[in-house]
Order: structure tokens, then sequence, then C-alpha cells
């Protein structure tokens, strides 16, 4: 008879775990679902007629009387001085290219991985996040947008499709000067639509009046910590998983190409 309960309850306790497991597995595969992209940030971006030399200094007619934006939005990490971090960045474009100034201040920088793609988050870098049709959505491992993490060495590096991370060299030509603790970074961003195909010849978009590109901007500081310490980017990012640049497109923020 006890022989005979205890077999009714290892059948009983064996359904329940398959149900949970159904339900767990279920719920894991759901495919995220992102938010429809909105002009939130909305900034027009004035076309410039010369173009900026990329060499890391600050003295190209391009960068005269652009606004300067603000990079302050603290998504990972515990609050810091501006001594320790303080950030602010400038942009042009041509029909060719996207055009970036960023002025850094940063007290160290750090670069612990020699191999550009392993870790490379947690070095010092500049982040790059473009969504060239502005429609947001997910990107983690697609092209539907890039998130270009410039070393300090200049090596460019994103995911590619089925998660292999991948040197993007030719999408962006930086410098950089560093005078101090403030460093300049000069970027031409060259712009890539989401049929991109890595390993393959693709077209750069010719960028036009009245274009909306998504846009936001980063910075991973790490001063000598085994991981970064902050990543502080440009967009007010909502709820408490602000990280959420290298796979939702639709935090990001929109620029308006104008003459």
């Amino acid at each position: 008879m006890k022989t005979h309960a205890s077999l009714l309850l290892c059948i009983l306790l064996f359904t329940i775990q398959c149900k949970s497991d159904k339900k767990n597995l279920a719920t894991s595969d759901q495919p995220e679902v992102f938010a429809p992209k909105t002009d939130h940030q909305l900034r027009q971006i004035p076309k410039t007629v010369i173009t900026p030399t990329i060499d890391g200094i600050m003295d190209d007619p391009a960068w005269e009387n652009l606004p300067w934006y603000k990079l302050d939005q603290n998504w990972i990490g515990e609050a810091y001085t501006d001594n320790d971090f303080s950030g602010r960045y400038k942009l042009t474009w041509t029909p060719e290219a996207l055009y970036l100034i960023a002025e850094i201040q940063d007290d160290i920088l750090f670069d612990q991985n020699s191999d550009p793609l392993k870790l490379w988050w947690d070095d010092d870098c500049l982040e790059i996040f473009v969504d060239a049709d502005n429609s947001g959505g997910g990107h983690q491992y697609t092209h539907n947008a890039f998130a270009y993490h410039v070393a300090l060495d200049g090596n460019v590096v994103d995911l590619a499709p089925k998660n292999i991370p991948t040197l993007y060299n030719s999408h962006v030509n930086s410098a950089r000067k560093t005078n101090g603790t403030v460093t300049i970074w000069e970027c031409e961003i060259f712009i890539y639509e989401d049929s991109y195909v890595d390993h393959s010849a693709n077209d750069q978009k010719i960028l036009q009046p009245n274009q909306k590109i998504g846009f936001a901007l980063a910075y991973c500081d790490n001063d000598a910590s085994p991981t970064r310490e902050n990543f502080i980017g440009s967009v007010p990012v909502q709820g408490e998983d602000k990280n959420r640049g290298w796979i939702d497109a639709g935090i990001f923020g929109t620029i308006e190409l104008i003459e």
C-alpha cells in the first residue's frame, strides 16, 4: 500500500514539474517586445560645407558655432564626480558621413585587453549608437542598428549576427588626442542600413536633408577595475535597466539632418 502511494506521489510531482518546465520554457522562448520608436531628444544637425579633418584637433571651421550636447546620463555605476568624468559632443554631416567631435574629461585612461575582441566594453571607449532609418526595435544580434565601440587604439567593435564579436574599422574613422585629463575624439561615421551583410560588399547610405537617424553616444569609464565602473550616455533611459542601447534602438535619440 505504501509502495502504491509513493508511486502516485512520484507521478504527481513529475507531472507538476513537467508543467512548470513547459511554462518556463514558453516564457523564455517569448521574443522581447520593443516599444515603437518615438522622436525623443529630437535634435536638428546642420550640414557642413567644409569636411572636418579627422585628427583629434578641434580647430576645423565645421565645428564653429555648433551647440555642445551633454554626455551626462549615468546608465551603469555609482555616482561620479566631474573630476572623474565629464563629457560633451557636437555633430555635423555631409552626404558621405556623419561627423562627431567629443570632449571627454577622464582622469584615468585604461585599456586592459590587448585583444580588441575580448571584453571590449570593460576598457575605456567611446560608444556610438546609430540606427540608419530611425526605426527603433531590437538589434542585439542584427544590423537593424549598430553599437560601435571605439577603443583607445582606434579599433571599432560590435556584435555581428549569431553573437560574433566583429571589427568594423571601416565604418568609423577616428582620431584621439589627450592633453592631461582631457581627450578629444574626432570621428567620421559611415552609415549603413539594416540590409548590411558582413564580409560582403555593402553600399553606405548617402545622407540627405530632412533624413532622421536614431543616435546616441556613450562612454565606458574604467579606472583600473576588472570591469567598467561607469557607463555614461547621452539619452535618458526609463526604468531600472538603463543599459539597453546594445539591445534596443528605441532608446536612441533622434537627429534630423538639415541644410
